[in-house]
């Protein structure tokens, strides 16, 4: 297991690069706009981390702008917590034997959801390429929100 980076939500994309970069000392490495969701990624790496985060893309702080206006309220602008796996299949039976609620399960072979006990969201990435879809990850829905 890997940890890749935790998620921010930010209002105003400037000026959290202003306070994360110039005052912080944090550095951009990689960035990602998708027009079709309306979003965009800014991942950034302290000085320390930069030479291993620019070629393993972690450990990281991404922000998340999300070009329609809203207000964060409630924990909202804290987004989750990844880690990168060599299976997500046999962690998900794991954790879900172990009475772990999977609330997005890896139909993809690619990508997962759950929660800490203290309602923390963590996602769960395969490492390298997607496993092929399976049983029982195929038909199992949402189990909660993520």
């Amino acid at each position: 297991m890997r940890y890749l980076h935790t998620m921010v939500r930010v209002k105003d994309l400037d000026a959290a690069l202003t306070f994360y970069g110039k005052l912080f000392g944090l550095v951009e490495i990689r960035r990602y706009e998708n027009e079709k969701g309306r979003f965009t990624l800014v991942f950034l790496a302290a000085p320390g981390d930069l030479d291993h985060a620019k070629g393993a893309l972690s450990p990281c702080l991404e922000l998340t702008y999300n070009w329609d206006t809203e207000d964060y309220t409630g924990g909202r602008n804290f987004g989750h917590l990844a880690y990168e796996v060599d299976d997500i299949y046999a962690l998900c039976q794991h954790l879900m034997d172990n009475g772990v609620t999977i609330n997005r399960p890896p139909r993809d072979g690619h990508m997962a959801f759950v929660r800490s006990p203290d309602g923390i969201s963590i996602e769960i990435l395969q490492k390298g390429e997607n496993l092929p879809p399976q049983e029982p990850w195929l038909s199992m829905g949402n189990t909660g929100a993520w």
